[in-house]
């Protein structure tokens, strides 16, 4: 009895820790995530409809580790011209006659603990933007498309001839420190 009792007690552990492990794994992934923006903005109509490439407004893509966040100047290109009087674009003016950026909410996030640069990915890799965002050009409200995990960019290396075929584990040649610091 005495025996059962403990083996009964290993797998519900064992079981709790599987459980825990799993759940763990999943913190931070926020694929799906859609927030509202403090101006409705629509990459349907800015990337879709009017064919606006991705770099015109995300400029930095090809230049460092970061897309960036296009300064509220960068609107007004084409919006002293086009629907200018939209309650929308009357926004973007406050926010120019304020001098104070317009306050955009993240939607793509990675742990602290990752490197990711966008310019190796555009320019050695020649990934579309859409490859990790989705169909971009679709999207009224922009979400994060991917999950983003590790496995995820792991699998992406592999499958795109990054890593060594035989090495299925470690889509860096094993060397950690590429993404992780």
């Amino acid at each position: 009895m005495k025996k059962l009792s403990i083996v009964f007690l290993l797998l519900l552990v064992f079981a709790l820790l599987g459980f825990v492990v799993h759940k763990g794994m999943g913190v931070n992934l926020n694929q799906g995530y859609e927030p509202t923006q403090p101006i409705a903005f629509s990459h349907k109509v800015h990337a879709g409809v009017n064919q606006i490439p991705c770099m015109y407004c995300h400029f930095a893509a090809d230049k460092g580790r970061h897309a960036g966040i296009p300064p509220t100047e960068l609107c007004m290109n084409c919006h002293t011209m086009v629907k200018t009087e939209s309650p929308e674009i009357a926004k973007i003016n406050k926010a120019m006659e304020s001098g104070k950026s317009i306050q955009w909410v993240k939607v793509h996030y990675l742990p602290d603990f990752v490197y990711f640069n966008h310019s190796q990915h555009v320019n050695v890799g020649k990934f579309a933007c859409q490859t990790c965002h989705g169909p971009i050009e679709t999207m009224d409200v922009v979400k994060q498309f991917s999950p983003l995990s590790m496995g995820w960019c792991v699998n992406c290396h592999r499958d795109n001839g990054i890593s060594p075929p035989e090495d299925h584990k470690r889509a860096t040649g094993g060397d950690c420190s590429k993404c992780h610091y």
